[in-house]
This record gives structure tokens, C-alpha cells and sequence, in this order.
């Protein structure tokens, strides 16, 4: 009899780096493959299913407006149990750092199912930085069975915590093969994405794409960064473009300090599709995200990231990213310089990618098939 497998997620960067893995889950006769979504992001993770064609098996539908952490966790708690139920898999799939994935993971766990975590061994060693993502991930560690390090250095980190080697395999990150999936698609719908795109963004000057929501962030860390953002709007000849997160806590600071700025276009979130295809046009990244800094360096595209911590230290110790923090001087500093610096620019977009290759997705169906 196949094994029953249950891939669950709940936001639009799982979702993201989970599409590669599910298509070809479904597409495997070896196994029943069936997905869940919390909807913890409801509207931005809706955008990256429907482009993926990607259809949930369980719909948990649990966002709500302003929800806490407490509110969440129980939430989720309280109704994945039914689906276990439903379903009985044996083996559940969950992916990196989220709510959804902890949550879930300790809920396998008391219903004894085996657990597969793809991106497993991330790390900071700042239990507030992220937060909560950096507790949520090493939480999932102590509790699954299998572990899937995008990189050595990841791999290094669940050694460190006496995770046995055996279970441990290194595949490089799924979001590479989802960038590669999702820029042929683009390719072939190109002229749609760009008439949606065209229309508000002038692209006969320098782009600097802007993407910021992390919670540690909020307050006057995320104050620097807006003011940060406008003394570069106003004293450099490009374009930036900053799809603006839902969370309120983000929506309310970037109005107050970035409104009616003319080189300043704050949008609505994208669809995957079309920030791909804007992150490729771009010349410059500003983000607190962790994806986008996996991402970026396969399009040769420098990141400066706005955190004061990163669990992804490969590619800035390779130097396609640069960590910036919150400080509104470095920021500018860090930008302008490749703004201005010709050679600099062309040496860092020139730099390999350390999270993979475009197969991570095939080598863990290949590990699920051994190991199952």
C-alpha cells in the first residue's frame, strides 16, 4: 500500500518554496500525496497557488484580521487535528521557520507521524532574531525525523545540536527551482507581465526594488529604514519600488514617511509572477526577507538585507549580500555605493549562488523514495 504523505504551509514564502516539491510529489505513483494550507497569509498565498495551479487537499482558512501568535498557535492546534484524523499520513512535510511549520511539527509529533522538514538547520542563535522564525525552526528540529539542509553550513548547525547524520541531506534550496520554474512560465505569459507592470514603473532608470514586514523590525528599526528610504529616493536619480506588506504595522509607517514622493511607487503585494520578473529588472535589492536573499544572487542581483541578523550567512560570506541592519546611515551608505561604483556592482553581480542549482526539489523526492 503507498504511503500517505501531508505537505502543509500557510504562508506565501512556504508556498513559494514548496511549489517545486508538490508538483512533483503529485506526480509520483510511489506515494498519496495530499496538501494543507493553514491560509495563515490568506490573500498573498492564494496569489502563488493559483499561479502554480496548485489546488489544497485541506483548507484550514485560519487568518484573521490583527491575530496574535497565542491566537494563531492554539488555532492551528485545534483544527489540524481533524485533518490528521481524515487523512492519516505518515509522514508529514512541513517547510522552514512559520507558525504553520512549528505548529504543525509538535502536532505530528504527538500523533506520532514522521516528520520530513525541508530548509532544516537555518540558524542565528538569537532567539529574538527572527522572531519568531529563529525558536519556530530549531523547535522543528527536535522533533523531526528527517532533515533537509540547503547547505553545508546548515547541515554543520543540526550536527552541532546532535542531530544524527544519517538523517541529515544536503539539497540546496527549493526557492532556486521554483525561480527557474516560475521565469519560464514568465517567459511565456511576458507580454501580460509587463503590460500590469509598465503602466506604473519607468524603467529607463535604475530600479531599486524594496520588500520589508519582519516583526523584529517593527517600531524604530522599521522608522529607519523608511527614512532611509526616502533620503534615497531624494537625493538619487533612480526609481524605487516597494510592494508594501498587509500587516498594518508595516502599511501605517511606510504612508506616514513615504507618500508623494514622486520616485517612490508604493504598491499593493505582487503576484509571484510579477515581482520575479520585476526582481529581474532590478538593479538593486533592499529586504528584510530571508527568501530573497537565496533568490537574488541567481539573477545577479546585489541584496542589501535590513535585519541585524541573518540565519543565511553563505551568501554574505561569499558577498552577494550585505547585511545593513536598521541603521538609516548604513543603509544609504551601502546603497549609494552601488548606485555609484560601477566595478563593485559588476563584481558582486557576478558572484555564484550558494543555495543551489535548480534540482533541490528532485533530490528530495529521490531521498522521500529511499527513505519511504
Amino acid at each position: 500500500m503507498n504511503k500517505k504523505i501531508l505537505i502543509i504551509f500557510g504562508t506565501r514564502p512556504e508556498a513559494i518554496k514548496m511549489a517545486p516539491v508538490i508538483i512533483r510529489l503529485k506526480k509520483n505513483n510511489h506515494f498519496i500525496t495530499k496538501v494543507c494550507v493553514t491560509a495563515q497569509h490568506r490573500e498573498m498565498l492564494d496569489q502563488v497557488l493559483d499561479f502554480f495551479s496548485i489546488t489544497p487537499d485541506y483548507d484550514l482558512n485560519l487568518m484573521e484580521k490583527g491575530q496574535s501568535l497565542f491566537k494563531l498557535t492554539s488555532n492551528i492546534f485545534t483544527n489540524i487535528e481533524s485533518v490528521f484524523a481524515k487523512f492519516q499520513p505518515d509522514y508529514l512535510l512541513v517547510h522552514g521557520d512559520t507558525t504553520t511549520a512549528m505548529s504543525c511539527a509538535i502536532a505530528a509529533y504527538y500523533a506520532k507521524i514522521k516528520i520530513f522538514h525541508v530548509e532544516a538547520g537555518l540558524r542565528t542563535y538569537n532567539k529574538y532574531s527572527p522572531f519568531p522564525e529563529e525558536i519556530n525552526r530549531t523547535i522543528i528540529s527536535r522533533v523531526a525525523d528527517f532533515h533537509f539542509a540547503p547547505t553545508k553550513q546548515a547541515k554543520n548547525n543540526l550536527l552541532n545540536e546532535d542531530i544524527k547524520e544519517k538523517n541529515i541531506y544536503i539539497t540546496g534550496n527549493t526557492v532556486i527551482d521554483t525561480l527557474f520554474d516560475g521565469l519560464k512560465i514568465v517567459s511565456k505569459i511576458k507580454s501580460k507581465v509587463k503590460f500590469t507592470i509598465n503602466k506604473k514603473i519607468n524603467f529607463k532608470k535604475d530600479i531599486i526594488l524594496v520588500t520589508g514586514h519582519r516583526r523584529e523590525n517593527f517600531g524604530f528599526g522599521f522608522e529607519n529604514i523608511c527614512k532611509a528610504i526616502r533620503y534615497i529616493a531624494h537625493n538619487n536619480d533612480v526609481q524605487i519600488i516597494y510592494p508594501v506588506h498587509l500587516n498594518p504595522n508595516v502599511q501605517k509607517v511606510v504612508t506616514e514617511y513615504l507618500s508623494n514622493i514622486n520616485n517612490v511607487i508604493l504598491i499593493k503585494p505582487l503576484p509571484y509572477e510579477i515581482f520575479i520578473y520585476l526582481m529581474n529588472k532590478s538593479k538593486i535589492i533592499l529586504t528584510d526577507s530571508g527568501g530573497i536573499q537565496e533568490e537574488a544572487p541567481s539573477l545577479g542581483k546585489p541584496v542589501l538585507v535590513m535585519r541585524e541578523t541573518t540565519e543565511r550567512p553563505e551568501a554574505i560570506e561569499i558577498g552577494t549580500v550585505k547585511l545593513v541592519g536598521t541603521d538609516k546611515n548604513k543603509i544609504i551608505k551601502e546603497t549609494e555605493l552601488l548606485i555609484n561604483d560601477s566595478n563593485k556592482y559588476e563584481k558582486i553581480s557576478k558572484l555564484a549562488n550558494p543555495y543551489g542549482d535548480g534540482k533541490a526539489s528532485k533530490r528530495i523526492i529521490e531521498i522521500i523514495e529511499n527513505i519511504i
